[in-house]
């Protein structure tokens, strides 16, 4: 990619230290107009901040409808913020996300910045261990190396090997979310955003996402999430930001 927009934020001032940051959401500002019920405007992000260092992981914590998942969408340029700056540590250069072309985005979902959604989008009659390995094969992956990484993860999320060869068009809810971790948790993602990552486990593979996430913490990932259980947000998060 054409680093185009390679800027440096003013990191003077953070409480962390500036070389350790890998992601600083600066100021931002997101209203949804409402065309349908006379241009209604809804302010959900008002100035919203904040830096997050490698190895850490921070909760978005407050009530629903706050701006937890619009917050966490913004970072990965599902939505385009109105106002601020979100700036990516991507391959040694600072990125601006909501200033790249969509292709750029592209690039930098790729190889910086992981999600792992509540949902799965499901392709019929591909089968699960495609859908999860396709970030790797993007990657450049053979086929071979990312199956057997995806068929590790999938052993230890407890995904029944009959499934692996199926469409999770049918899967359970907690089936497409293992699906989802997988697929996130193959690429070692320097950040990752996780919404509600546990909201469909049982306590067995709660304790398997809780280590994985401890393990890429340790390896250096900054990490932003949203966990809706308290044993799981005390256990791997370091510090929180609240949403009124």
């Amino acid at each position: 990619m054409m680093l185009t927009h390679i800027q440096q934020p003013d990191l003077q001032g953070l409480t962390a230290a500036p070389e350790q940051i890998l992601l600083y959401a600066e100021n931002l500002h997101k209203c949804f107009v409402l065309h349908h019920q006379d241009n209604a405007r809804l302010p959900v992000l008002q100035g919203i901040s904040l830096a997050v260092e490698a190895g850490t992981c921070v909760a978005l914590r407050g009530p629903s409808g706050s701006g937890k998942s619009t917050f966490m969408r913004a970072l990965y340029a599902n939505y385009r913020v109105d106002q601020g700056h979100i700036w990516v540590k991507h391959q040694g250069h600072w990125l601006d996300l909501p200033r790249l072309e969509p292709h750029e985005v592209m690039v930098v979902r790729q190889h910086t910045v992981g999600y792992v959604s509540q949902f799965l989008r499901v392709i019929p009659r591909v089968p699960a261990v495609e859908v999860a390995a396709e970030p790797l094969m993007d990657l450049g992956y053979e086929a071979e190396l990312a199956g057997d990484i995806i068929r590790g993860l999938f052993q230890r999320l407890h995904l029944p090997e009959r499934l692996w060869h199926l469409s999770p068009t049918t899967f359970s809810g907690g089936e497409k979310q293992r699906v989802n971790i997988a697929r996130a948790f193959a690429v070692n993602y320097p950040i990752l955003l996780l919404d509600e990552p546990t909201s469909a486990l049982d306590a067995t593979n709660r304790e398997v996402v809780m280590q994985l996430i401890e393990e890429r913490k340790a390896q250096g990932c900054a990490m932003v999430g949203i966990f809706h259980d308290d044993e799981v947000r005390s256990r791997v998060c370091d510090r929180a930001l609240d949403f009124a």
